[in-house]
């Protein structure tokens, strides 16, 4: 019986856990947070998770909210007009495949941490620093770090080549709210892209009072959706949060007449530079840490990518860990199992990173031109569940061009 112990009790690290402890692996699991800590605390992520994602917690039998947690249907953009207020100047809205949820995190990894302690596992309740690390290492054949924030993860060295950003480049802040009307047909979610201001996208989720909707907002460093630090209470984030919706999305703004915090915890603010880590972390002993999820790979929220990476991250290690059988965990696996990982992340980040920047003018060629193009439509909506489909045409303005005209030369024969 193989011994691993993981750092961090979130998606990339429980899923791992779970599914590690069923094939027979000795698992300790070590977090700073019990249950009812985590049950009890401040909302942490947005964690509109795709069927890619969720399919990975199906087959860990895992999915237990899949029947409670409200769907997420499809995908709509909208970018306002520059010169008309109040008016759009791109809008359009497609079905996904498969639908995608949200399940507060408050409610998700309570339980399963609940869970695996319940079936056998090694659960920590513990700060863990370089000693905590070191007594780890020592005990367990692998040790896996993956908790995506704190001072831990610093130790990790940033890798500059896949890091083209030093500092946050957004101001970042969640409003989870009940009394939001529905979007009309199908749900989804309504991403809003505001030139110059920020980003905001809204879709349903289930919490711990029931079904909500969350409320994200990307506040361009120093520009009028930077102001969270302003807001000293729950009720004056939810008041900024409307005033931001009825100043830029009156569309929006709709919807939110009748809105209300879900609770005093359902608001978060930050900021953070969105960072690539090399994996394999050396410790003063000379042993090695291998880390996962959100340690490695800090993305932008901008795309909604984080639990998908996290969870997709998870998957890769479970199945190298378990193709590996009884070889040593070696620093050349740890960052070849990576490698594997990064093939498919390597696709998430550079397209969210090239969101953070001020729209090219193809890629507004492109939103712009999927009003009248359905499959184009179709093809950025499920991007979000595989964002490799927008490669290498989102990034090329040459290669962006002869593929919107190849989808209207289909048009035009179909027609």
């Amino acid at each position: 019986m193989r011994r691993i112990a993981i750092v961090g009790g979130g998606q990339a690290g429980m899923p791992l856990a779970l599914g590690l402890l069923d094939k027979g692996y000795d698992v300790t699991v070590a977090t700073n947070r019990t249950p009812d800590d985590v049950k009890n605390g401040r909302v942490m992520s947005s964690q509109c998770m795709f069927d890619i994602s969720l399919q990975f917690e199906r087959d860990l039998g895992i999915n237990f909210w899949e029947d409670k947690c409200p769907p997420v249907e499809g995908i709509g953009f909208t970018v306002p007009h520059p010169e008309k207020a109040g008016e759009k100047a791109i809008t359009w809205r497609s079905r996904l495949d498969n639908y995608a949820q949200a399940v507060d995190q408050r409610i998700k990894m309570p339980y399963w941490l609940e869970l695996f302690a319940a079936r056998g596992g090694n659960l920590l309740i513990e700060d863990v620093g370089v000693a905590e690390l070191e007594r780890l290492a020592e005990t367990h054949d692998l040790v896996i770090l993956a908790g995506g924030k704190g001072e831990i993860v610093k130790l990790l060295e940033r890798d500059a080549s896949r890091s083209p950003y030093d500092k946050p480049q957004r101001a970042l802040a969640l409003t989870y709210v009940h009394g939001m009307l529905p979007t009309p047909e199908f749900s989804q979610v309504s991403f809003n892209l505001i030139p110059g201001v920020g980003e905001y996208f809204v879709f349903p989720s289930l919490t711990n009072s029931g079904d909500c909707h969350i409320m994200v907002f990307e506040g361009v460093p120093g520009g009028p959706m930077d102001q969270w630090g302003e807001a000293r209470t729950p009720q004056e984030h939810l008041a900024y949060s409307k005033k931001i919706i009825d100043t830029y999305l009156p569309w929006e703004a709709e919807r939110c007449r009748h809105i209300e915090l879900t609770d005093e915890n359902g608001i978060l603010a930050g900021r953070f530079a969105p960072t690539v880590r090399k994996p394999v972390l050396t410790l003063p002993s000379g042993k090695i840490v291998f880390g996962l999820g959100d340690a490695l790979v800090t993305n932008d929220p901008l795309t909604g990518q984080g639990s998908n990476n996290a969870t997709k991250a998870s998957k890769v290690y479970y199945d190298a860990i378990l193709a590996r059988g009884d070889k040593p965990y070696t620093a050349e696996w740890m960052n070849d199992t990576f490698e594997q990982f990064w093939k498919y992340g390597r696709h998430v980040v550079e397209w969210t990173n090239a969101l953070l920047a001020p729209p090219e003018p193809h890629v507004l060629n492109v939103l712009g031109a999927a009003q009248q193009l359905p499959t184009l439509a179709h093809t950025v909506a499920n991007a979000f569940n595989y964002p490799p489909v927008l490669a290498p045409w989102w990034h090329d303005a040459h290669a962006c061009d002869t593929y919107i005209q190849s989808l209207m030369q289909e048009e035009v024969r179909a027609s």
